[in-house]
Protein backbone atom coordinates (compact mmCIF):
# COMPACT_ATOMS: atom_id res chain seq x y z
CA UNK A 1 0.00 0.00 0.00
CA UNK A 2 1.47 3.22 -1.01
CA UNK A 3 -1.00 5.27 1.07
CA UNK A 4 -4.04 5.45 3.68
CA UNK A 5 -6.78 2.79 2.65
CA UNK A 6 -10.45 4.23 3.13
CA UNK A 7 -12.21 1.03 3.97
CA UNK A 8 -15.68 0.73 4.93
CA UNK A 9 -16.59 -1.82 7.60
CA UNK A 10 -20.43 -2.93 7.04
CA UNK A 11 -22.67 -5.27 8.36
CA UNK A 12 -26.56 -6.18 8.94
CA UNK A 13 -26.90 -6.83 12.53
CA UNK A 14 -29.52 -8.97 14.11
CA UNK A 15 -27.34 -10.57 17.37
CA UNK A 16 -27.59 -11.67 20.84
CA UNK A 17 -26.39 -9.18 23.25
CA UNK A 18 -23.75 -11.35 24.84
CA UNK A 19 -22.36 -12.14 21.29
CA UNK A 20 -22.73 -8.23 19.85
CA UNK A 21 -21.02 -7.32 22.39
CA UNK A 22 -17.63 -9.38 21.54
CA UNK A 23 -18.08 -8.47 17.83
CA UNK A 24 -18.18 -5.10 18.54
CA UNK A 25 -14.63 -5.62 20.79
CA UNK A 26 -13.20 -7.33 18.10
CA UNK A 27 -14.28 -4.43 15.57
CA UNK A 28 -12.33 -1.48 18.19
CA UNK A 29 -9.40 -3.75 18.24
CA UNK A 30 -9.00 -3.32 14.07
CA UNK A 31 -7.55 0.19 13.59
CA UNK A 32 -4.58 0.25 11.84
CA UNK A 33 -2.05 3.13 10.77
CA UNK A 34 -2.15 1.86 6.90
CA UNK A 35 -6.14 2.09 7.02
CA UNK A 36 -9.19 4.18 7.75
CA UNK A 37 -11.83 2.72 8.71
CA UNK A 38 -15.89 4.00 8.44
CA UNK A 39 -18.58 1.62 10.02
CA UNK A 40 -22.41 1.54 8.65
CA UNK A 41 -23.99 -1.03 10.70
CA UNK A 42 -27.96 -1.43 10.03
CA UNK A 43 -29.43 -1.70 13.32
CA UNK A 44 -31.98 -4.87 12.48
CA UNK A 45 -32.38 -6.01 16.54
CA UNK A 46 -35.53 -6.91 18.33
CA UNK A 47 -33.30 -6.62 21.26
CA UNK A 48 -33.50 -3.15 23.13
CA UNK A 49 -29.99 -4.13 24.75
CA UNK A 50 -28.48 -5.03 21.28
CA UNK A 51 -29.88 -1.93 20.17
CA UNK A 52 -28.17 0.07 22.66
CA UNK A 53 -24.89 -1.55 22.15
CA UNK A 54 -24.60 -0.60 18.59
CA UNK A 55 -25.61 3.48 20.08
CA UNK A 56 -23.18 3.20 22.58
CA UNK A 57 -20.30 1.96 19.95
CA UNK A 58 -21.05 4.81 17.51
CA UNK A 59 -20.58 6.98 20.55
CA UNK A 60 -17.72 5.63 21.71
CA UNK A 61 -15.85 6.12 18.09
CA UNK A 62 -15.36 7.85 15.16
CA UNK A 63 -17.23 7.26 11.76
CA UNK A 64 -19.98 5.08 13.17
CA UNK A 65 -23.38 4.92 11.45
CA UNK A 66 -26.28 3.50 12.87
CA UNK A 67 -29.37 2.84 10.19
CA UNK A 68 -32.31 0.90 11.01
CA UNK A 69 -32.97 -1.42 9.01
CA UNK A 70 -36.85 -0.97 8.99
CA UNK A 71 -38.14 -4.84 9.27
CA UNK A 72 -39.80 -6.53 12.39
CA UNK A 73 -39.08 -9.87 11.79
CA UNK A 74 -38.20 -12.86 14.00
CA UNK A 75 -34.78 -14.37 13.68
CA UNK A 76 -34.75 -17.77 15.63
CA UNK A 77 -31.14 -19.36 16.35
CA UNK A 78 -30.25 -22.14 18.96
CA UNK A 79 -27.52 -24.43 19.95
CA UNK A 80 -28.31 -27.28 17.36
CA UNK A 81 -27.92 -24.43 14.00
CA UNK A 82 -29.64 -21.08 12.27
CA UNK A 83 -32.92 -21.34 11.11
CA UNK A 84 -33.19 -18.98 7.82
CA UNK A 85 -36.00 -18.41 5.32
CA UNK A 86 -36.01 -16.70 1.90
CA UNK A 87 -37.65 -13.79 3.09
CA UNK A 88 -34.95 -13.50 5.74
CA UNK A 89 -32.05 -14.67 3.32
CA UNK A 90 -33.06 -11.56 0.51
CA UNK A 91 -34.03 -8.78 3.19
CA UNK A 92 -30.08 -9.31 4.07
CA UNK A 93 -28.86 -8.98 0.29
CA UNK A 94 -30.70 -5.48 0.19
CA UNK A 95 -29.35 -4.22 3.32
CA UNK A 96 -26.22 -5.70 1.81
CA UNK A 97 -26.86 -4.10 -1.34
CA UNK A 98 -27.73 -0.36 0.43
CA UNK A 99 -24.24 -0.90 1.74
CA UNK A 100 -22.17 -1.38 -1.15
CA UNK A 101 -24.36 1.59 -2.79
CA UNK A 102 -23.00 3.82 -0.11
CA UNK A 103 -19.36 2.44 -0.39
CA UNK A 104 -19.73 3.72 -4.30
CA UNK A 105 -21.51 7.29 -3.34
CA UNK A 106 -18.25 7.82 -0.85
CA UNK A 107 -15.85 6.33 -2.80
CA UNK A 108 -13.82 4.38 -0.92
CA UNK A 109 -11.21 2.23 -1.62
CA UNK A 110 -12.57 -1.25 -0.08
CA UNK A 111 -16.18 -2.62 1.77
CA UNK A 112 -15.32 -5.20 4.20
CA UNK A 113 -18.60 -7.30 5.14
CA UNK A 114 -18.50 -9.10 8.32
CA UNK A 115 -20.92 -11.00 10.24
CA UNK A 116 -21.61 -9.86 13.61
CA UNK A 117 -21.01 -13.04 15.19
CA UNK A 118 -17.32 -13.27 13.93
CA UNK A 119 -13.81 -12.11 15.82
CA UNK A 120 -11.20 -10.92 13.72
CA UNK A 121 -7.31 -10.74 14.62
CA UNK A 122 -6.46 -6.96 14.78
CA UNK A 123 -4.65 -6.82 11.31
CA UNK A 124 -6.91 -8.71 9.09
CA UNK A 125 -7.81 -5.73 7.02
CA UNK A 126 -4.78 -4.46 6.30
CA UNK A 127 -3.28 -8.07 5.60
CA UNK A 128 -6.06 -8.45 3.21
CA UNK A 129 -5.47 -5.10 1.15
CA UNK A 130 -1.80 -7.04 1.11
CA UNK A 131 -3.16 -9.53 -0.56
CA UNK A 132 -4.04 -7.49 -3.76
CA UNK A 133 -6.96 -9.87 -4.26
CA UNK A 134 -10.36 -7.63 -5.65
CA UNK A 135 -12.03 -10.35 -3.43
CA UNK A 136 -11.29 -11.88 -0.63
CA UNK A 137 -12.54 -13.62 2.80
CA UNK A 138 -10.63 -14.49 5.77
CA UNK A 139 -11.59 -17.97 6.61
CA UNK A 140 -13.65 -18.98 9.69
CA UNK A 141 -14.39 -22.69 11.06
CA UNK A 142 -17.82 -23.67 12.33
CA UNK A 143 -20.11 -26.60 13.37
CA UNK A 144 -23.08 -26.18 11.39
CA UNK A 145 -24.58 -28.96 13.67
CA UNK A 146 -23.06 -29.86 17.26
CA UNK A 147 -22.32 -32.80 16.59
CA UNK A 148 -20.54 -32.57 12.91
CA UNK A 149 -17.32 -31.70 12.04
CA UNK A 150 -15.54 -28.10 11.42
CA UNK A 151 -16.06 -26.61 8.29
CA UNK A 152 -14.95 -23.65 6.71
CA UNK A 153 -17.33 -20.72 5.20
CA UNK A 154 -15.57 -21.30 2.03
CA UNK A 155 -16.28 -23.74 -0.54
CA UNK A 156 -15.36 -25.25 -3.94
CA UNK A 157 -18.71 -25.08 -6.61
CA UNK A 158 -22.25 -25.02 -6.64
CA UNK A 159 -24.06 -24.50 -3.22
CA UNK A 160 -21.55 -26.28 -0.82
CA UNK A 161 -19.30 -28.51 -2.54
CA UNK A 162 -16.21 -29.11 -1.19
CA UNK A 163 -14.15 -31.18 -3.11
CA UNK A 164 -12.55 -31.42 -6.63
CA UNK A 165 -14.54 -33.13 -9.19
CA UNK A 166 -14.48 -31.68 -13.00
CA UNK A 167 -17.92 -32.08 -14.97
CA UNK A 168 -19.03 -35.37 -16.05
CA UNK A 169 -16.28 -37.03 -13.38
CA UNK A 170 -17.95 -40.13 -11.42
CA UNK A 171 -16.26 -40.46 -8.04
CA UNK A 172 -17.39 -43.05 -5.79
CA UNK A 173 -17.74 -42.43 -1.89
CA UNK A 174 -14.61 -42.86 -0.83
CA UNK A 175 -12.81 -40.83 -3.13
CA UNK A 176 -14.60 -38.28 -2.80
CA UNK A 177 -14.24 -37.99 0.59
CA UNK A 178 -10.24 -38.28 0.39
CA UNK A 179 -10.84 -35.26 -2.04
CA UNK A 180 -12.60 -33.33 0.91
CA UNK A 181 -9.95 -34.39 3.07
CA UNK A 182 -7.46 -33.01 0.74
CA UNK A 183 -9.51 -29.63 0.89
CA UNK A 184 -9.81 -29.30 4.10
CA UNK A 185 -6.32 -29.74 4.85
CA UNK A 186 -5.62 -27.07 2.56
CA UNK A 187 -7.76 -24.52 4.17
CA UNK A 188 -6.02 -25.21 7.62
CA UNK A 189 -2.25 -24.58 5.75
CA UNK A 190 -1.70 -20.87 5.80
CA UNK A 191 -1.60 -19.35 2.83
CA UNK A 192 -3.99 -17.51 -0.09
CA UNK A 193 -5.95 -20.00 -1.58
CA UNK A 194 -7.99 -19.79 -4.93
CA UNK A 195 -11.99 -20.79 -3.85
CA UNK A 196 -15.65 -21.31 -5.85
CA UNK A 197 -17.56 -19.41 -2.98
CA UNK A 198 -17.23 -17.64 0.33
CA UNK A 199 -18.84 -15.13 2.40
CA UNK A 200 -19.21 -13.11 5.80
CA UNK A 201 -15.64 -11.78 6.77
CA UNK A 202 -14.72 -10.39 2.92
CA UNK A 203 -13.01 -7.78 1.41
CA UNK A 204 -14.06 -6.23 -1.64
CA UNK A 205 -11.82 -3.75 -4.21
CA UNK A 206 -13.19 -0.66 -5.45
CA UNK A 207 -12.54 -2.32 -8.83
CA UNK A 208 -14.72 -5.40 -7.88
CA UNK A 209 -17.69 -2.64 -6.58
CA UNK A 210 -17.40 -0.55 -9.55
CA UNK A 211 -18.01 -4.20 -12.17
CA UNK A 212 -21.13 -4.55 -10.89
CA UNK A 213 -20.42 -7.38 -7.88
CA UNK A 214 -23.85 -7.36 -5.59
CA UNK A 215 -26.31 -9.94 -3.76
CA UNK A 216 -29.52 -9.20 -6.03
CA UNK A 217 -31.27 -12.44 -6.72
CA UNK A 218 -30.42 -13.78 -9.79
CA UNK A 219 -33.75 -15.65 -10.92
CA UNK A 220 -32.47 -18.58 -13.01
CA UNK A 221 -30.36 -19.70 -10.23
CA UNK A 222 -31.86 -22.23 -7.74
CA UNK A 223 -29.04 -21.86 -5.41
CA UNK A 224 -30.31 -20.59 -1.61
CA UNK A 225 -28.69 -17.91 0.02
CA UNK A 226 -27.06 -14.86 -0.48
CA UNK A 227 -23.51 -15.28 -0.66
CA UNK A 228 -24.15 -18.06 -3.60
CA UNK A 229 -25.86 -15.12 -5.77
CA UNK A 230 -22.99 -12.72 -5.44
CA UNK A 231 -20.32 -15.36 -5.92
CA UNK A 232 -21.51 -16.54 -9.60
CA UNK A 233 -22.10 -13.11 -10.53
CA UNK A 234 -18.45 -12.22 -9.34
CA UNK A 235 -16.69 -15.24 -11.45
CA UNK A 236 -19.03 -14.01 -14.03
CA UNK A 237 -17.50 -10.68 -13.79
CA UNK A 238 -14.34 -12.00 -14.14
CA UNK A 239 -13.25 -11.86 -10.39
CA UNK A 240 -11.71 -15.01 -8.83
CA UNK A 241 -12.38 -15.85 -5.41
CA UNK A 242 -10.33 -16.02 -3.00
CA UNK A 243 -9.65 -17.56 0.98
CA UNK A 244 -6.90 -16.28 3.18
CA UNK A 245 -6.11 -18.40 5.97
CA UNK A 246 -3.50 -16.78 7.86
CA UNK A 247 -5.36 -15.02 10.00
CA UNK A 248 -8.33 -17.51 10.85
CA UNK A 249 -11.38 -15.46 12.30
CA UNK A 250 -13.18 -17.07 15.28
CA UNK A 251 -17.23 -17.54 14.63
CA UNK A 252 -19.45 -17.29 17.59
CA UNK A 253 -22.32 -19.30 16.39
CA UNK A 254 -23.90 -20.80 19.23
CA UNK A 255 -24.26 -19.10 22.46
CA UNK A 256 -22.00 -22.32 23.78
CA UNK A 257 -18.91 -20.85 21.52
CA UNK A 258 -18.89 -17.67 23.64
CA UNK A 259 -16.59 -19.67 25.70
CA UNK A 260 -14.06 -19.63 23.39
CA UNK A 261 -14.10 -15.80 22.38
CA UNK A 262 -11.61 -14.66 25.63
CA UNK A 263 -9.42 -16.87 24.31
CA UNK A 264 -9.44 -15.65 20.95
CA UNK A 265 -9.61 -11.85 21.99
CA UNK A 266 -6.69 -12.64 24.41
CA UNK A 267 -4.65 -14.44 22.02
CA UNK A 268 -5.11 -12.15 19.48
CA UNK A 269 -4.87 -8.91 21.69
CA UNK A 270 -2.52 -5.89 20.49
CA UNK A 271 1.06 -7.01 21.04
CA UNK A 272 4.28 -5.84 21.77
CA UNK A 273 6.34 -3.48 19.27
CA UNK A 274 8.65 -6.19 16.97
CA UNK A 275 11.29 -4.97 15.42
CA UNK A 276 13.35 -6.01 12.38
CA UNK A 277 16.63 -5.53 12.78
CA UNK A 278 19.08 -6.89 9.71
CA UNK A 279 22.18 -6.14 7.17
CA UNK A 280 21.57 -6.41 3.52
CA UNK A 281 24.04 -6.16 0.84
CA UNK A 282 23.47 -6.36 -2.87
CA UNK A 283 20.46 -8.39 -2.36
CA UNK A 284 18.08 -6.93 -4.99
CA UNK A 285 18.18 -9.97 -7.15
CA UNK A 286 18.08 -12.84 -4.98
CA UNK A 287 15.37 -13.21 -2.07
CA UNK A 288 14.87 -9.73 -0.24
CA UNK A 289 11.74 -9.21 -2.14
CA UNK A 290 10.12 -13.09 -0.91
CA UNK A 291 11.95 -12.46 2.42
CA UNK A 292 10.45 -8.56 3.29
CA UNK A 293 7.22 -9.29 1.88
CA UNK A 294 6.70 -12.14 4.22
CA UNK A 295 8.50 -10.31 7.45
CA UNK A 296 5.46 -7.43 6.81
CA UNK A 297 3.05 -9.20 7.57
CA UNK A 298 3.80 -9.23 11.59
CA UNK A 299 6.53 -6.67 11.91
CA UNK A 300 5.88 -2.86 13.21
CA UNK A 301 9.26 -1.21 11.91
CA UNK A 302 12.78 -2.36 11.04
CA UNK A 303 16.29 -1.30 11.22
CA UNK A 304 18.57 -2.17 7.89
CA UNK A 305 21.75 -1.34 7.29
CA UNK A 306 22.83 -1.60 3.61
CA UNK A 307 26.61 -2.41 4.26
CA UNK A 308 27.99 -0.98 0.47
CA UNK A 309 25.02 -2.23 -1.74
CA UNK A 310 25.89 -1.09 -5.62
CA UNK A 311 22.48 -2.18 -6.52
CA UNK A 312 18.90 -1.18 -6.02
CA UNK A 313 18.82 -2.89 -2.70
CA UNK A 314 18.02 0.36 -0.49
CA UNK A 315 14.84 1.20 -2.26
CA UNK A 316 13.57 -1.63 -2.77
CA UNK A 317 13.85 -2.08 1.16
CA UNK A 318 12.06 1.20 1.25
CA UNK A 319 9.43 0.16 -1.54
CA UNK A 320 8.81 -3.46 0.08
CA UNK A 321 8.26 -1.92 3.53
CA UNK A 322 6.14 1.02 2.52
CA UNK A 323 4.11 2.00 5.30
CA UNK A 324 6.48 0.71 8.34
CA UNK A 325 8.59 2.62 9.76
CA UNK A 326 12.09 2.36 8.61
CA UNK A 327 15.53 3.21 10.14
CA UNK A 328 17.48 2.65 7.30
CA UNK A 329 21.32 3.27 7.65
CA UNK A 330 23.69 3.46 4.01
CA UNK A 331 27.43 2.25 4.60
CA UNK A 332 29.39 3.61 1.75
CA UNK A 333 32.08 1.18 2.30
CA UNK A 334 31.54 -2.24 3.73
CA UNK A 335 32.28 -3.12 7.27
CA UNK A 336 31.78 -7.27 6.55
CA UNK A 337 35.26 -8.13 6.77
CA UNK A 338 35.11 -7.18 10.68
CA UNK A 339 31.70 -8.59 11.21
CA UNK A 340 32.45 -7.59 14.78
CA UNK A 341 32.12 -3.63 14.00
CA UNK A 342 29.26 -4.40 11.22
CA UNK A 343 26.92 -6.19 14.10
CA UNK A 344 27.29 -3.73 16.83
CA UNK A 345 26.84 -1.27 14.02
CA UNK A 346 23.46 -2.71 13.63
CA UNK A 347 22.69 -3.06 17.71
CA UNK A 348 23.38 0.54 17.88
CA UNK A 349 21.08 1.85 15.21
CA UNK A 350 18.34 -0.86 16.42
CA UNK A 351 18.37 0.23 19.64
CA UNK A 352 17.86 4.17 18.22
CA UNK A 353 14.32 2.87 17.60
CA UNK A 354 13.41 1.96 21.42
CA UNK A 355 12.71 -1.70 20.61
CA UNK A 356 10.78 -4.49 22.77
CA UNK A 357 11.41 -7.28 20.95
CA UNK A 358 14.07 -8.07 17.88
CA UNK A 359 13.91 -10.34 15.40
CA UNK A 360 17.28 -10.31 13.80
CA UNK A 361 17.13 -12.29 10.21
CA UNK A 362 18.83 -12.03 6.92
CA UNK A 363 17.80 -11.02 3.76
CA UNK A 364 17.78 -14.96 2.40
CA UNK A 365 15.97 -16.38 5.40
CA UNK A 366 12.33 -16.71 5.90
CA UNK A 367 10.11 -18.85 8.49
CA UNK A 368 7.66 -21.38 7.77
CA UNK A 369 4.51 -20.20 6.94
CA UNK A 370 2.50 -21.02 10.44
CA UNK A 371 5.41 -18.20 11.98
CA UNK A 372 2.63 -15.61 10.96
CA UNK A 373 0.10 -17.24 13.22
CA UNK A 374 2.38 -17.99 16.42
CA UNK A 375 4.61 -15.05 16.72
CA UNK A 376 1.78 -12.62 18.45
CA UNK A 377 1.82 -15.28 21.03
CA UNK A 378 5.30 -15.71 21.32
CA UNK A 379 6.36 -11.58 22.13
CA UNK A 380 3.06 -11.61 24.48
CA UNK A 381 4.67 -13.38 27.21
CA UNK A 382 6.17 -12.05 30.20
CA UNK A 383 8.43 -14.86 31.02
CA UNK A 384 10.48 -15.36 28.02
CA UNK A 385 13.25 -12.64 26.66
CA UNK A 386 15.43 -15.09 24.35
CA UNK A 387 13.48 -17.34 21.62
CA UNK A 388 15.75 -20.17 19.76
CA UNK A 389 15.15 -21.71 16.29
CA UNK A 390 16.89 -24.05 13.85
CA UNK A 391 17.97 -23.13 11.07
CA UNK A 392 17.44 -25.24 7.66
CA UNK A 393 20.18 -24.55 4.89
CA UNK A 394 18.19 -25.05 1.80
CA UNK A 395 20.74 -26.29 -0.96
CA UNK A 396 17.70 -26.26 -3.70
CA UNK A 397 14.06 -24.50 -3.64
CA UNK A 398 12.31 -27.67 -1.97
CA UNK A 399 15.54 -29.26 -0.07
CA UNK A 400 18.08 -28.97 3.00
CA UNK A 401 21.02 -30.09 3.31
CA UNK A 402 21.98 -32.87 5.82
CA UNK A 403 25.19 -34.41 6.94
CA UNK A 404 28.26 -34.17 9.21
CA UNK A 405 29.09 -31.05 8.07
CA UNK A 406 26.02 -29.44 7.72
CA UNK A 407 23.42 -30.16 10.54
CA UNK A 408 22.89 -26.28 11.68
CA UNK A 409 19.04 -27.64 11.61
CA UNK A 410 20.31 -29.93 14.78
CA UNK A 411 21.18 -26.73 16.69
CA UNK A 412 18.66 -23.67 18.08
CA UNK A 413 20.09 -20.71 18.01
CA UNK A 414 19.09 -17.40 18.84
CA UNK A 415 16.44 -14.74 16.46
CA UNK A 416 14.22 -13.34 18.61
CA UNK A 417 15.22 -11.24 21.85
CA UNK A 418 13.38 -8.71 24.28
CA UNK A 419 15.30 -5.76 24.85
CA UNK A 420 16.02 -5.05 28.23
CA UNK A 421 17.10 -1.63 29.30
CA UNK A 422 18.50 -2.82 32.61
CA UNK A 423 20.79 -5.48 31.15
CA UNK A 424 24.83 -4.90 30.51
CA UNK A 425 24.63 -6.81 26.93
CA UNK A 426 28.78 -8.19 25.92
CA UNK A 427 30.03 -9.26 22.42
CA UNK A 428 32.33 -11.70 21.47
CA UNK A 429 34.83 -9.66 19.80
CA UNK A 430 36.04 -11.88 16.94
CA UNK A 431 36.28 -10.08 13.17
CA UNK A 432 34.40 -13.05 12.32
CA UNK A 433 31.82 -15.55 13.54
CA UNK A 434 30.72 -12.91 16.49
CA UNK A 435 27.15 -13.48 16.59
CA UNK A 436 24.12 -11.58 16.19
CA UNK A 437 23.29 -10.88 18.88
CA UNK A 438 25.23 -9.66 22.18
CA UNK A 439 26.98 -13.10 23.64
CA UNK A 440 25.34 -13.13 27.39
CA UNK A 441 22.20 -13.33 26.20
CA UNK A 442 21.22 -16.67 27.65
CA UNK A 443 21.98 -15.26 30.81
CA UNK A 444 18.09 -14.13 30.24
CA UNK A 445 15.36 -16.40 29.78
CA UNK A 446 15.27 -18.43 27.01
CA UNK A 447 13.49 -20.92 25.34
CA UNK A 448 13.38 -23.40 22.54
CA UNK A 449 10.73 -23.00 19.60
CA UNK A 450 9.73 -25.23 17.01
CA UNK A 451 8.72 -23.48 14.60
CA UNK A 452 11.61 -23.78 11.71
CA UNK A 453 14.14 -20.60 9.61
CA UNK A 454 14.25 -21.53 6.05
CA UNK A 455 17.89 -20.32 5.17
CA UNK A 456 17.77 -19.66 0.88
CA UNK A 457 21.29 -18.29 0.71
CA UNK A 458 22.72 -21.66 -0.39
CA UNK A 459 20.15 -22.48 -2.99
CA UNK A 460 21.56 -21.59 -6.03
CA UNK A 461 24.94 -23.08 -7.35
CA UNK A 462 25.79 -19.31 -8.19
CA UNK A 463 25.28 -18.41 -4.32
CA UNK A 464 27.23 -21.32 -3.14
CA UNK A 465 30.28 -20.55 -5.41
CA UNK A 466 30.13 -17.32 -4.39
CA UNK A 467 30.16 -18.01 -0.37
CA UNK A 468 32.78 -20.35 -1.04
CA UNK A 469 35.36 -17.71 -2.58
CA UNK A 470 34.18 -15.42 0.31
CA UNK A 471 35.14 -17.63 2.87
CA UNK A 472 38.71 -18.75 1.24
CA UNK A 473 39.55 -14.56 1.02
CA UNK A 474 38.39 -13.91 5.06
CA UNK A 475 39.30 -16.92 6.51
CA UNK A 476 41.22 -19.34 4.27
CA UNK A 477 42.86 -20.89 7.07
CA UNK A 478 39.61 -21.82 9.34
CA UNK A 479 40.02 -19.91 12.56
CA UNK A 480 36.87 -18.41 12.96
CA UNK A 481 35.05 -21.26 11.20
CA UNK A 482 35.50 -25.04 9.59
CA UNK A 483 37.82 -25.02 7.02
CA UNK A 484 36.63 -28.69 6.20
CA UNK A 485 32.78 -27.11 5.83
CA UNK A 486 33.91 -24.54 3.75
CA UNK A 487 35.58 -27.17 1.19
CA UNK A 488 32.18 -29.16 1.44
CA UNK A 489 29.96 -26.06 -0.18
CA UNK A 490 31.42 -27.49 -3.51
CA UNK A 491 30.36 -31.58 -3.07
CA UNK A 492 29.02 -32.25 -6.36
CA UNK A 493 26.60 -34.86 -4.52
CA UNK A 494 25.12 -33.67 -0.95
CA UNK A 495 22.78 -35.42 1.00
CA UNK A 496 19.54 -33.13 0.71
CA UNK A 497 16.13 -34.22 2.57
CA UNK A 498 12.75 -33.00 1.37
CA UNK A 499 11.18 -29.98 3.14
CA UNK A 500 7.81 -30.32 4.21
CA UNK A 501 5.40 -27.65 5.57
Amino acid sequence: MNEISRVLVGCPVHQKPAILKEFLTSLQRLHQPKIELTFLFFDDNQDELSKQLLTQFANENQNVTVRSSNYNDDYLSDENTHYWNEHLVWKVANMKDQIIQHALEEDYDYLFFVDSDILLYPQTIEHLISSEKDIISEIFWTKWQTEAHEQPQVWISDVYTQWEQVRGEHLSDEEKNTRYQEFLQKMRTPGIHQVGGLGACTLISKKALKAGVNFKEIRNLSFWGEDRHFCVRAAALGFPLYVDTYFPAYHIYRASDLEGAEEFLGKTATVPKLTLSMIVKNESDRYLRQTLTELRKYIHEATIIDDGSTDNTAELCIELLDGIPLNLVRNETSKFSNEIELRKQQWSETLKTNPEWILNLDADEVFETKFVQEISHLISRKDIDVYCFRLFDFWDDAHYREDPLWQAHTVYRPFLIRYRKDFEYTWKETPQHCGRFPANIFELKHELSNLRLKHLGWAKEEDRLDKFNRYQQLDPDGIYGDKAQYQSILDPSPNLIRWTE
